[in-house]
């Protein structure tokens, strides 16, 4: 039996803390803002934001922290509405945030997408922020067309499940019809990994600053960022040795047959 290899056909790419740092010097400052607005005196601090991150989905994070540091104000009538009224608000200072292009994309990543379209790969994103979140961050890092560069887009609550569920990609899958085979996921962090490989889905890590410590066991690679020719990356788990030092096309292709 000969064996055939896969080719790769597309790869699927979670947005906070992979294609950018978002995490505490975009989401976190926004949060703040907003619970100013709403004449909160709560502050996340980068710390507690670590801590907060456990939990995936903003709307999700708010009544997590409510229910450890300020559970007297669950007894609101309306506390479902009004948390999701505090995250709209909190999405809107987060794309100012974004317009300013003050959250630039991290190393490797345009030049990987810009590589992926040449080798007519399908691009995805799985993510559990919002639409709005991910639409601004594209637009701001990679300009207005680059929307229309993704083959699909799931973000937010299009599935009940936020990860480490692996409900997102597999919806995503479904829409690009593929096998996960035939993919590769592009991941920062412990519960976004656990996801991906529930649905069966190789998984390459590149840590940010919140997750360097997290367990990636089961990662195809892990490596500090996706690398440019000039600015090589770090391997962080030796799992396997490449033979350059920027991920690219062929690099991925040999993570999904490895």
């Amino acid at each position: 039996m000969t064996n055939t290899q896969n080719k790769l056909q597309a790869v699927l790419f979670d947005v906070d803390g992979t294609l950018a740092d978002t995490e505490q010097d975009g989401h976190r400052l926004a949060f703040n803002a907003a619970f100013k607005q709403f004449n909160l005196d709560w502050n996340w601090d980068i710390d507690l934001y670590g801590e907060l991150l456990q939990v995936t989905g903003g709307k999700e994070r708010i009544r997590y922290f409510m229910e450890r540091y300020a559970p007297a104000a669950l007894n609101k009538s309306d506390l479902t509405d009004w948390i999701l009224s505090l995250h709209k608000t909190k999405t809107k200072f987060f794309e100012s945030l974004m317009e300013t292009g003050s959250i630039p994309l991290r190393p490797g990543v345009a030049r990987l997408i810009h590589e992926l379209r040449q080798e007519k790969i399908k691009l995805a994103i799985a993510t559990t922020t919002t639409m709005e979140n991910v639409t601004a961050l594209l637009k701001s890092t990679l300009g207005e067309e680059s929307i229309g560069w993704f083959d699909v887009i799931g973000a937010g609550d299009i599935v009940p499940m936020k990860k480490p569920a692996p409900d997102i990609y597999l919806w995503v899958l479904d829409q690009l019809k593929l096998t996960p085979q035939q993919c590769i996921a592009i991941e920062d962090s412990e519960n976004g990994l656990k996801s991906a490989l529930a649905a069966n889905l190789p998984t390459l890590i590149t840590v940010s600053g919140y997750t360097r410590l997290q367990d990636f066991n089961g990662a195809a690679a892990v490596l500090s960022d996706l690398g440019e020719p000039s600015q090589p990356f770090i391997q962080i788990q030796h799992t396997t040795t490449f033979d350059k030092e920027w991920v690219d096309y062929r690099l991925l292709n040999s993570l999904i047959n490895h």
